[in-house]
Formats: structure tokens, sequence, C-alpha cells
């Protein structure tokens, strides 16, 4: 999973992770934790997280 530029870190990535593998500080870092079930895609506002590699 990758974050991009249009993230503004609104954290909304974070508050649905199930794996707790997202933090934010300044913008969304996603971790080792990350299993790529893309929960994340799914409810940033802005589509900056995306499974391309």
């Amino acid at each position: 999973m990758k974050v991009n530029q249009n993230c503004v870190g609104c954290a909304q990535c974070a508050a649905y992770c199930p794996h707790n593998a997202i933090t934010v500080f300044g913008r969304a870092s996603i971790n080792r934790n990350c299993v790529e079930c893309k929960t994340c895609v799914d409810y940033c506002p802005l589509g900056a997280i995306s499974g391309d590699e």
C-alpha cells in the first residue's frame, strides 16, 4: 500500500484499519502490520492510498 501527496492527515484510514497498520503524523504512514486488505483505500476521502506498488 502506498500513500501519495494527496494525504492531508485526516486519519480516516487509521480509524477504520482493522489491523492497526496506519499511523498519522502529518500524513498517513503504513507499517508492517498491513495485510493489504484495502479497507484504508475504501475510507480515504481523497483517494490518497492505493494498492499499486
